[in-house]
């Protein structure tokens, strides 16, 4: 951190002395307040639920600019990135802060397609769910499994560890997905084909039956690819702040990411592409484009349920970059598959047509985001929605393990403890059973 020549002051109005506070700057974006003094200076916490204007750690992997909806990846445009790299490009870029040359590259895909299988004994663990158990719950048991499996580099403080349990990981969650994803449809697991690109391999084992040979749509494959990098990181969201918070621990990375996994899962984060799909699901069911005025009222309505899913997010107060990557990648799926007429697509089209254009949505700056255009590329590739979330924390777990190891190298971590404001009962005597 790049200490500021000015400091923050802090006053009171009951005329307590005041107190200076220590400013920081960043690379790009907002300076901090260093307000780690502050309980021992004043008595007091400061009070952010959400952490709307809290930096919980200072990092050098992602920066969001929402205000401009820009994404960088160690300084990289997420636009530039996703023409030009693959995923496992991005993954070396993450993990190690710059981008490999071909050398770099091909060792780095040797050794995470060297790691692609799991040990055997993990299928009969996976047995044990129930056949109609979600994607979601079968793989936060799985991954929390690995530490059991892999105990050979669950030493979180051994920096060795962490590098070989960051390449299972990423080798492994494909594998683990796609064994998921056929437990559930009844099929046999395929084993990967350490031949095939990471995207490509992960296609097969989802969708390859003993029964016929299967070959790689490269249009598919692509478009897997590119949501994979899309989705491999995100700086401070609430499933990397978890895994942040859990790994502060000293808890091994399997328990980690599995945390991380459990937290992706809520609607709000992880499943919202699923629920943008189960929106456009609902208005074709009651008529399509005719009614989509209807819909557009009933969101507008304050005291209506109805939701707009896939637009506006937490951080983007302007068009979310990666929708207009998977846009590109959605009209390339659905035209290489033949569904450049497909109803929901064209559903889709409208009511982001309608939602950038309405006064309504424009001055609450709710446009699209890459869930609105995810859903609907991994359903015309034949991913069951229940798996979106699934397929995402593959994608993530990248992110999430860049995100722990830098904590874990920081001297100056310390393990997270949030305060609060207590609103409970003072202190009291408990009183005999017959006087209560």
């Amino acid at each position: 951190m790049q200490s500021s020549e000015n400091k923050a002051t802090l006053s009171f109005s009951n005329g307590a002395p005041s107190v200076e506070l220590p400013i920081y700057k960043g690379t790009v974006g907002p300076d901090v307040i260093d307000i780690r003094k502050l309980y021992a200076q004043t008595d007091m916490f400061t009070y952010d639920p959400g952490f709307m204007s809290t930096a919980a750690c200072q990092s050098s992997i992602t920066y969001i600019d929402g205000d401009k909806g820009e994404l960088l990846y160690r300084g990289y445009p997420i636009e530039q990135l996703a023409r030009n790299c693959d995923y496992l490009e991005t993954c070396y870029l993450l993990l190690y802060g710059e981008l490999p040359n071909e050398t770099q590259k091909a060792d780095f895909t040797r050794m995470v397609s060297s790691h692609t299988m799991v040990h055997e004994q993990m299928q009969f663990f996976l047995r044990g769910f129930r056949r109609d158990a979600h994607p979601m719950a079968i793989m936060t048991g799985l991954v929390g499994a690995m530490s059991a499996f892999y105990r050979d580099s669950a030493d979180i403080h051994n920096p060795k560890h962490r590098e070989i349990s960051a390449i299972r990981l990423i080798a492994k969650m494909p594998t683990l997905v796609a064994m998921a994803y056929k437990y559930t449809v009844g099929e046999p697991f395929a084993y990967p084909q350490n031949h095939l690109s990471y995207a490509g391999n992960f296609l097969r084992m989802m969708f390859a039956t003993p029964c016929q040979e299967y070959k790689v749509n490269p249009v598919l494959e692509h478009a897997l690819d590119r949501f994979f990098i899309l989705h491999a990181d995100h700086e401070q969201n609430a499933s990397t702040s978890t895994v942040r918070l859990c790994g502060s621990s000293g808890t091994n990375p399997f328990a980690a990411i599995a945390a991380g996994v459990a937290c992706l899962w809520g609607p709000a984060h992880g499943g919202a592409n699923e629920a943008a799909l189960n929106m456009l699901y609902d208005i074709q069911k009651e008529g399509g484009v005719e009614k989509i005025g209807e819909f557009i009222k009933k969101v507008k309505d304050k005291n209506s349920t109805v939701r707009l899913m896939g637009f506006g997010h937490r951080v983007y107060k302007n068009y979310d970059p990666r929708a207009k990557l998977m846009q590109e990648t959605c009209d390339e799926v659905l035209t290489n598959l033949g569904l450049g007429n497909d109803p929901l697509f064209k559903l889709a089209k409208t009511l982001e047509k309608i939602a950038l254009e309405d006064e309504y949505f424009v001055s609450r700056k709710l446009y699209p985001n890459v869930d609105f255009y995810s859903g609907i590329v991994q359903r015309a590739i034949g991913i069951p929605p229940t798996l979106f979330t699934a397929i995402f924390a593959l994608a993530r777990t990248v992110g999430w393990i860049a995100q722990l190891n830098e904590m874990i190298a920081d001297p100056e971590y310390k393990i997270g403890r949030p305060r609060q404001l207590f609103e409970g009962s003072p202190r009291r005597d408990v009183k005999p059973l017959g006087q209560r």
